[in-house]
């Protein structure tokens, strides 16, 4: 499914057309969640992902977000970001949208872990999990 906006801007949830080693670079080394990710982990969440979505300029792509779901009940959102340079435009609450509100998972309950953006998910209906909410970390 592909979104044009204004302005040579698009969503598009194409994994084909996702350049991994665009958002490889973007992610391991400028985000807290995934610094030092190897190419060959984030080639393969990209692959793997139920759905990924890339907001392009002109196609370059300057945007990102991964979603892992079973297809029934829950979906998870993961390693979303927009350059830097493109923020404050609105395009991280357009990528959230479109991965979440407008995509085959809408229905779903959806989760993320963040420290940071709390505000925008918040408008997408995020919010702390209930005192049922458990978290089991993956050891080192």
């Amino acid at each position: 499914m592909k979104k044009e906006l204004p302005g040579g801007y698009e969503l598009d949830d194409s994994a084909a057309r996702i350049d991994v080693a665009e958002v490889h670079s973007f992610l391991s080394t400028q985000t807290y969640w995934a610094k030092g990710r190897p190419y060959e982990i984030q080639e393969r969440l990209v692959r793997e992902a139920n759905r990924v979505v890339g907001l392009y300029h002109e196609n370059r792509q300057i945007g990102f977000a991964r979603t892992v779901s079973d297809g029934v009940a829950i979906a998870y959102l993961a390693d979303v970001y927009v350059l830097p340079e493109y923020r404050g435009r609105g395009f991280g609450a357009m990528i959230i949208r479109f991965s979440v509100e407008e995509g085959p998972f809408a229905r779903m309950r959806w989760y993320l872990h963040t420290v940071d953006a709390h505000g925008l998910y918040k408008k997408f209906g995020f919010a702390p999990p209930s005192a049922r909410a458990l978290e089991r970390q993956a050891p080192e």
